[in-house]
C-alpha cells in the first residue's frame, strides 16, 4: 500500500509570514496539531505543533499575535512522497521522532499528510468498530510496529540516556600501601 492512498489531501497550512496567534487559532478550528509551512510555491519549508506555539508563548513572554510563524516552526522537515510504503513512511517517523509527514512531490510541493494515528488505524484489526474500513484485509504494518515507532517517537533525552549502556570502565589494580617501615625501638640506656 502506498501513502498516496491513505494520505489526507485536504491540508491546512500556514505561511512563513503568519503569526501564531493565527495557526493556532486554525489547528483549534480543524481539531489537528499541526500545521506544515508553506511558501508563497506551495513548498513545504517548516511544521509548527501545537507544543511550538506553547513553547514560543513560554519563551518569548509576547501575546501570540506578535510572534510570528517562523520563529517557531522547525525548518527541518521530515517528508515523504506520495508513492512511499507504509514501512517507509513509518521508519521515517521513526527516525526523525515526528508524529506527522507532510506528503511532497517530486519538486517539494505539499500534496498531502499522513499520521502516525493513519498508520494505527491500518495496523489495528478490524472489529466492525473501526473508523475507517480497508478494502483488502492484509497488513502493511503490524501493531507491534506501530507501538514500536509510537515508543520511539515519544522518547525523552532522559530515557536515551537510560537506554545508553554505561560507560564501561577499566578495572584498576588494587593501590598497594607501602610496606610500613618496622616500629623502631627506643634504646634503652
Amino acid at each position: 500500500m502506498k501513502i498516496a492512498e491513505i494520505m489526507r489531501a485536504d491540508v491546512e497550512v500556514c505561511a512563513v509570514g503568519d503569526n501564531l496567534a493565527a495557526a493556532a487559532t486554525r489547528m483549534w478550528d480543524a481539531d489537528i496539531g499541526c500545521l506544515p509551512v508553506v511558501d508563497d510555491a506551495g513548498h513545504a519549508i517548516g511544521m509548527v505543533t501545537d507544543r511550538d506555539v506553547c513553547m514560543a508563548a513560554l519563551t518569548r513572554g509576547e501575546p501570540l499575535h506578535n510572534i510570528p510563524v517562523e520563529v517557531a516552526m522547525s525548518k527541518e522537515v521530515r517528508a515523504c512522497p506520495p508513492d512511499a510504503t507504509l514501512a517507509e513512511a513509518e521508519e521515517i517517523m521513526r527516525s526523525g521522532q515526528v508524529r506527522r509527514l507532510p506528503v511532497v512531490d517530486a519538486e517539494g510541493a505539499l500534496v498531502g499528510i499522513v499520521s502516525l494515528a493513519d498508520l494505527a488505524r491500518l495496523a489495528a484489526p478490524e472489529d466492525g468498530n473501526s473508523a475507517r474500513k480497508r478494502p483488502d484485509k492484509k497488513r502493511d504494518l503490524s501493531g507491534q510496529e506501530v507501538a514500536g515507532t509510537l515508543a520511539a517517537i515519544c522518547a525523552t533525552r532522559a530515557d536515551a540516556e537510560a537506554r545508553a549502556p554505561a560507560p564501561v570502565r577499566p578495572k584498576r589494580a588494587p593501590r598497594r600501601r607501602p610496606p610500613k617501615p618496622p616500629a623502631r625501638r627506643a634504646r634503652r640506656r
